[in-house]
């Protein structure tokens, strides 16, 4: 089989060739490299494009951009005045230090803001598909809806106003969906044939199985239903603590979940997670890129390989790391090695 071949046939809930072996993405590596190369034709990864603009904001989000030395201030124009964001870069990384949204007040605000819509830019996603042809399967970078609330609160303040006003919670999610439909329905007519899909673990790791159900279940639900109705793939990214909502992410009729972090680092059991999903949800995951894939030696990590194929069976699972994208050489070999132990078990 290819990779893409590959890949499917496990998305599809049958027993490939091998189990796939899938890094997400190609963290470090320098794509022009030889490491990188071997990765691509050894592995069946998981590669993303974009599909330009951002349709939670709009084409016309009224803002204005200053630097104020190693913080990016955004000034954000509503009906009811300003909002303030900024955001701070280190010579390591950056983050979000201001959200503009602080208050109830604040959100109503952002909510007023005329919206334009944007337009998918769907010839970037099919370059980039045909250039990778059978070598990987590419999918669209995408958010859901809890994304909008979660992009202009804080952590803290989306946690307190869950508690204070969880209406105003489930209508930004609403206008949020609204756009995510309209805009992934014409991603679809243009030929867009997978979706990785983000945002569900702002509930699951913050709000609980009640912030699920009312910001996540019904708009993601409802999305993934336009993707199949086109015949799209829905792949879902959930990191964290997730025993607890296995099912509840089956039911959302996804076709994969990542990353499935195991002990020390989540809490999924493969063998128990085989037993509850598996046939209606795709796995990718089980190794840690950073902790493990990235740190330990090639004969450990052939081990832990093993023994993840083995508890989650031929059908159904891809090998994978927690879609990181940091992982640099020392990973991409061991990734390259663990086909090896995926072609042993297969026979």
């Amino acid at each position: 089989m290819t990779s893409r071949e590959r890949i499917l046939t496990a998305l599809r809930h049958q027993t490939p060739d091998r189990v796939p072996v899938s890094p997400f993405g190609l963290g470090h590596l320098d794509r022009d490299g030889d490491v990188c190369r071997e990765l691509i034709a050894r592995t069946d990864p998981f590669l993303t494009a974009g599909l330009g603009g951002n349709p939670l904001v709009g084409a016309n989000l009224p803002a204005e951009t200053r630097d104020e030395g190693s913080d990016t201030v955004t000034v954000i124009h509503t009906p009811a005045g300003p909002l303030t964001q900024r955001r701070r870069r280190t010579d390591i990384t950056s983050a979000q230090v201001e959200f503009p949204c602080k208050s109830a007040a604040d959100v109503e605000a952002y909510l007023a803001i005329p919206y334009e819509p944007v337009r998918p830019d769907v010839e970037g996603f099919l370059a980039y598909r045909a250039q990778i042809g059978e070598d990987a399967l590419v999918l669209a970078n995408f958010v859901d809806a809890i994304c909008l609330p979660a992009s202009i609160l804080s952590p803290e303040d989306m946690c307190l106003l869950w508690m204070d006003d969880p209406g105003l919670l489930v209508r930004t999610c609403e206008v949020a969906a609204a756009r995510l439909n309209a805009f992934v329905d014409e991603a679809c007519r243009g030929d867009v044939d997978a979706f990785r899909i983000v945002g569900g673990e702002y509930a699951t790791e913050q709000l609980g199985p009640t912030g699920f159900d009312a910001l996540v279940r019904g708009f993601d639900t409802e999305m993934v239903e336009i993707m199949h109705r086109h015949g799209a793939l829905a792949y879902y990214h959930n990191h964290g603590y997730v025993d607890r909502f296995l099912e509840d992410f089956a039911d959302l009729g996804i076709d994969a979940l990542d990353p499935l972090e195991v002990p020390p680092y989540g809490n999924v059991d493969l063998a128990d997670a085989r037993a509850r999903i598996s046939g209606r949800v795709c796995l990718v995951g089980g190794l840690d890129d950073m902790e493990v894939l990235e740190s330990r030696g090639e004969e450990e990590i052939r081990e832990m390989g093993r023994r993840c194929i083995e508890m989650a069976g031929p059908s159904s699972y891809c090998l994978g790391g927690t879609a990181s994208g940091t992982y640099t050489e020392a990973a991409a070999r061991n990734f390259i090695a663990l086909v090896e132990v995926a072609e042993d078990l297969a026979g």
